[in-house]
């Protein structure tokens, strides 16, 4: 592992780490709410890319479930494994985000929960670029960012024995840098989680 490389620190962190991790955050009930709400928003046959998409659970099963053409995207392999097993009527991709690519206008939302966070700072705002292009006119962007501006290393993550890192830009940044991709805020909203949280947002492209 080159522990110089965030992204591999990241990558190995998932790796070793997946089922623990949806076990440690509720996987299964956290996102319901938002879920639901981007179902009302989107066709039913809409189609979306799930881009840090972890095990598939519960996002990509449910907007599967719902109807929807689903593509996740995510950097660690044994999460693309398990998402394969756990929501096999979904598309998986084993990719870095922001190397990935998709034809203009080809999603009608693009999700990304608990992502954007383990990129670094500079790679950011290209990447909303391209998520911007990404998706049809009228359609959803659903992101959770950082809330204040941090970036770290846990050398023991989730008491797991293995490292995680993360690089958070603060939340009037991630908005703006949103805008400046070319998508329009229509909510924004601070998710508490112990002693800190994050910003979700909702924009949405002209």
């Amino acid at each position: 592992m080159d522990i110089e490389d965030p992204k591999e620190l990241v990558r190995h962190g998932y790796d070793a780490l997946s089922l623990r991790y949806d076990q440690a955050y509720g996987a299964e009930t956290k996102y319901q709410p938002w879920i639901r709400e981007l179902s009302g928003r989107i066709p039913a046959d809409g189609r979306v890319l799930d881009l840090g998409c972890g095990s598939g659970v519960p996002v990509a099963r449910a907007l599967a479930t719902a109807g929807c053409r689903v593509t996740g995207v995510d950097i660690s392999e044994v999460q693309i494994r398990r998402a394969r097993e756990l929501v096999p009527q979904a598309e998986f991709i084993r990719a870095d985000a922001t190397a990935v690519d998709f034809p203009a206008a080809s999603f009608d939302a693009v999700v990304s929960f608990y992502a954007l966070i383990h990129i670094p700072l500079d790679e950011q705002p290209p990447l909303l670029r391209k998520v911007a292009r990404w998706l049809r006119p009228g359609g959803w962007l659903l992101m959770t960012t950082g809330h204040r501006a941090w970036t770290g290393l846990d050398e023991d993550w989730l008491g797991g024995g293995t490292a995680m890192w993360w690089s958070h830009a603060d939340a009037a940044t991630n908005r703006a840098w949103i805008t400046q991709a070319g998508l329009t805020v229509e909510q924004e909203e601070f998710v508490a989680e112990g002693e800190g949280g994050h910003a979700l947002f909702w924009a949405r492209r002209d």
